[in-house]
């Protein structure tokens, strides 16, 4: 495939279902949209749109055209934001993505750096999922585990996380508690996947047989949830069993339990003022947060 405008014309005639539209959105004469539609189709070899009297309706083929165009046209939106946020001023949008577990921190830190900076639009994903910086997903990235290694990644130690095994008081009062030296026949909450990257449920997956994870989801909050609900013993980050005083601690926190977290950004915008500013405002808000020192590597 060697030429893009016809492909975005195609984009645009599937978007706005008729070739005036597509040329009113192009800035282009209705006759160079129906000359670029033809020429694609032609070097397709196959139809991309049913004409009739209302406009242009995609065909199957114009369907899987139009899902590929829109990605291309997306990344390339995301490339020109990115391209541009590496301005002095502390406007536009800051996206931020972080794992749920540290919402009820950063919430309030994006709040006050929102306040301080009335020209800015904060965004918060809380997700698991790996935002790709080199695409404008995202301006900074506190990921967990271990480090980041993405060649164009700006990776920065970040503290870590603590767990320890918790249950309810619900699931003691069904169940009891374990021996002292043993786990055998309890239930317990964890992942929904064999191989699991995050280490408390590593260990949970290599300790304790499968059929004893009897509740289980790809989730954080679900998870956490279901042991606050008595559905097994499982584990909860510190500060959050902090909140929860009628919980019984049946192991403590472990080192190799912890979840390390790096503050990422990308090496196009890191020297950019929003993400330095936000960065310096995180880091002064994060002396206060129950973060355990980053480990020497």
């Amino acid at each position: 495939m060697d030429s893009w405008d016809d492909i975005r014309t195609a984009y645009q005639v599937a978007r706005a279902g008729t070739v005036s539209g597509a040329a009113e959105a192009l800035g282009v004469h209705h006759a160079t949209v129906i000359r670029h539609v033809d020429a694609l189709e032609a070097r397709l070899g196959t139809r991309l749109f049913q004409r009739h009297a209302r406009g242009y309706t995609p065909t199957e083929a114009g369907a899987d055209l139009l899902r590929i165009a829109q990605t291309t046209d997306e990344q390339f939106a995301e490339l020109a934001a990115r391209l541009s946020g590496g301005g002095d001023a502390i406007t536009g949008e800051l996206v931020i993505t972080a794992l749920p577990e540290l919402s009820r921190f950063l919430v309030p830190c994006l709040a006050r750096f929102g306040a301080a900076h009335p020209g800015l639009v904060t965004r918060l994903h809380l997700d698991t999922r790996l935002f790709r910086l080199e695409y404008g997903e995202a301006h900074v990235a506190i990921r967990a585990g271990a480090a980041p290694r993405e060649p164009d990644n700006v990776v920065r130690p970040f503290g870590r996380l603590r767990h320890a095994l918790f249950a309810a008081p619900a699931y003691v009062a069904a169940h009891g508690l374990p021996a002292a030296d043993t786990l055998d026949g309890h239930a317990f909450v964890g992942g929904d996947a064999e191989a699991e990257r995050v280490p408390f449920l590593r260990w949970l997956a290599e300790t304790v047989p499968r059929e004893r994870v009897v509740f289980r989801s790809p989730d954080v909050a679900a998870r956490q949830q279901a042991v606050l609900e008595g559905a097994g013993l499982g584990f909860l980050p510190l500060h959050m069993a902090e909140d929860h005083p009628e919980l019984v601690q049946i192991l403590p926190a472990r080192d190799d339990w912890d979840a390390p977290l790096w503050l990422v950004t990308h090496v196009d915008l890191h020297r950019s003022a929003k993400v330095q500013a936000f960065l310096e405002h995180l880091r002064a808000a994060a002396a206060n947060w129950p973060l355990a020192p980053a480990r020497s590597a």
